[in-house]
């Protein structure tokens, strides 16, 4: 018997993996978190499956419900929204299941973030703009956040940052970064990104309260803030594939001459 904590995706049933797809096909239990995990994936699940939303339950229940398909022999689907790794509570579900003995493994899923990204066809990491990507969130009434993982201090770095749980903390967003990035600095609100009531804000620092005031988002979305969400197409081309740039795939110009001269040397007739 084994639990697969299997991540969903952020909502379009088909972004989620084949593997998490095939294990939540074959898997008699699935214990699914509620809202956040479209039905399109539950529907995966085999018929006579039991199928639970956990939304509104706590971790001893979840692990009770657990530990009974375990004394079953069942496999169960832990299906989470987005990645299991990223907000997803499911360190301390694991350390429940390393003291009852039971095993498990964890299914990789395509994140909010990356999905945004897709999106709103951006690159997240541009050369001599960003090459670096926060995923933070900021403390409301969840956990507090530890020291020096604060957005002041990630701001200080002009990364591109992903603040996720945040829709509702805007006044802080906007009033701790707009020192860092200026008030012009492109930020897109992402609101349930892939699935059917997706909505896509573009406004900046300055206007970031307004336009999500105005649209009545107060859950569900992630916060883009960045210089490469800018509509400017002037950046630099990476080094990845400029012809002068050699890697252990790729000869240099000159070595690629002198790589096809050999090549037709030993061509018969080739140098004829």
């Amino acid at each position: 018997m084994t639990v697969y904590f299997i991540g969903a995706g952020p909502g379009a049933p088909d972004l989620i993996t084949i593997r998490g797809r095939d294990l939540i096909a074959k898997c008699p239990v699935c214990l699914y978190a509620g809202s956040l995990v479209p039905e399109g994936v539950i529907a995966f699940a085999p018929e006579g499956a039991l199928i639970k939303d956990t939304a509104p339950m706590n971790l001893d229940e979840i692990i009770e419900d657990i530990n009974t398909a375990h004394k079953d022999g069942k496999d169960v689907a832990r299906v989470h929204s987005g990645d299991p790794c990223l907000y997803g509570s499911v360190a301390e579900q694991m350390r429940r299941l390393d003291q009852l003995g039971i095993d498990y493994e964890v299914v990789p899923g395509v994140s909010a973030y990356a999905a945004a990204s897709a999106v709103i066809q951006k690159e997240l990491t541009l050369p001599e703009v960003s090459q670096s990507i926060i995923l933070t969130r900021t403390a409301m009434k969840s956990s507090a956040m530890p020291n020096n993982e604060d957005l002041d201090t990630f701001g200080k770095s002009g990364a591109t940052l992903a603040i996720h749980l945040s829709v509702r903390n805007l006044k802080h967003v906007q009033e701790t970064l707009t020192p860092h990035y200026g008030e012009d600095c492109p930020v897109v609100i992402a609101y349930r990104v892939t699935w059917p009531d997706e909505l896509i804000i573009r406004c900046t620092l300055k206007d970031v309260r307004e336009k999500a005031r105005e649209a009545k988002i107060t859950r569900t979305a992630l916060i883009l803030v960045g210089h490469v969400l800018a509509d400017d197409k002037d950046f630099i081309d990476s080094k990845l594939y400029d012809p002068d740039f050699v890697h252990v795939l790729r000869l240099g110009k000159d070595k690629k001459k002198a790589a096809a001269v050999e090549h037709e040397a030993n061509v018969p007739g080739g140098l004829d």
